[in-house]
């Protein structure tokens, strides 16, 4: 269990909470530029975003243990699902809640700029380990 821990769960872990955080602090700052200074959506929307952010970290740990040589066929491969789970999250929370009319666009550019934002992550820790 050690072991597993040391090589992926940890880095998973911390990925995970510096993805939150800076997930948090974004929308926090966009909040208080535009004069709102309390989130209108409460906790609900604190435990969305940690659910969407999980969804981008395990994206991360498929990317990083799928194999499959060509990288950005991988990331292809990782994405259309996770992305499909993403709206499914969406889908989800609307027989709960009344979703915003832009619910479905939004979570689209932002699960893609996460996605995005891992994925090079991750192709340029591979690039620097194989020159290694």
């Amino acid at each position: 269990m050690k072991k597993i821990w040391n090589d992926w769960l940890k880095n998973i872990l911390l990925l995970y909470c510096g993805l939150y955080t800076l997930a948090t602090i974004t929308n926090s700052v966009i909040y208080l530029a535009g004069g709102t200074f309390e989130d209108p959506s409460g906790n609900w929307h604190e435990l969305d975003r940690a659910v969407i952010v999980l969804i981008v970290v395990s994206a991360f740990a498929l990317i990083k243990n799928l194999h499959v040589k060509n990288f950005w066929l991988k990331t292809l491969i990782v994405y259309v699902p996770t992305m499909l789970l993403a709206f499914l999250y969406v889908f989800m929370r609307g027989l709960t809640v009344e979703l915003a009319s832009t619910a479905y666009r939004d979570i689209f550019i932002n699960y893609t700029v996460g996605f995005a934002a891992v994925s090079l992550i991750a192709f340029a820790v591979m690039r620097i380990r194989n020159k290694k």
